[in-house]
């Protein structure tokens, strides 16, 4: 009776001790899924309104939570009604956020984020951002540097509608617009004749 109970227990030690490759994996850390060189768009009634793109992505699935990480960088291009090209996106790290209980989506996104509205030539440049995909806004509380054909801002945290068509500093420093002074100088949005969509 003691042999077979003892045999037993070494039967059930041993086989704890060879766990699958599956039974070894953490998946709170580990994603269900990862996508290299992801490239997706987003239509509305036939006309191109946005498109991502990031050399990974790496899916994440447990319990009630489900998000999307993008390690190796993000690169995001939203497009106006009439289908041109009119702000980027463009960040070191990001995290899509697909179920938050009662509040929707939420991108959040890090380190070196440049906001460019083609349209308005004006460029925000800050460490981290979130777009809120129900509310259709991106803020900040960060540290925060504006640039438009009209001058320069800097200060602490920003609102604005997702397309960066109406952004708001609001804490600004207490310091003048640095204007440019060559009325002369002419823009050109060039990035909107580039043909068909092609993915390099």
């Amino acid at each position: 009776m003691t042999a077979s109970a003892l045999a037993l227990a070494f039967v059930v030690y041993s086989c704890k001790g060879n766990l699958s490759e599956a039974e070894k994996l953490d998946l709170d850390v580990t994603p269900i899924q990862t996508v290299d060189d992801m490239f997706f768009v987003r239509s509305e009634n036939g006309k191109l309104k946005t498109r991502v793109e990031s050399p990974r992505m790496e899916v994440f699935e447990h319990d009630t939570v489900a998000y999307d990480l993008f390690p190796r960088g993000i690169k995001i291009f939203g497009y106006s009604e009439e289908g041109l090209l009119e702000t980027t996106i463009v960040a070191k790290h990001a995290r899509h956020d697909k179920n938050r209980p009662g509040k929707g989506e939420l991108w959040s996104a890090f380190g070196n984020v440049v906001v460019k509205n083609i349209v308005k030539q004006e460029t925000m440049e800050t460490d981290t951002l979130y777009w809120d995909g129900a509310a259709k806004e991106i803020w900040t509380n960060c540290y925060v540097k504006m640039y438009s054909p009209s001058g320069y801002m800097q200060g602490y945290g920003m609102r604005s509608d997702e397309m960066a068509r109406n952004a708001i500093l609001l804490q600004p420093f207490d310091n003048e617009f640095v204007v440019e002074s060559d009325s002369t100088r002419v823009l050109l949005d060039s990035i909107n004749f580039i043909g068909p969509l092609l993915k390099k």
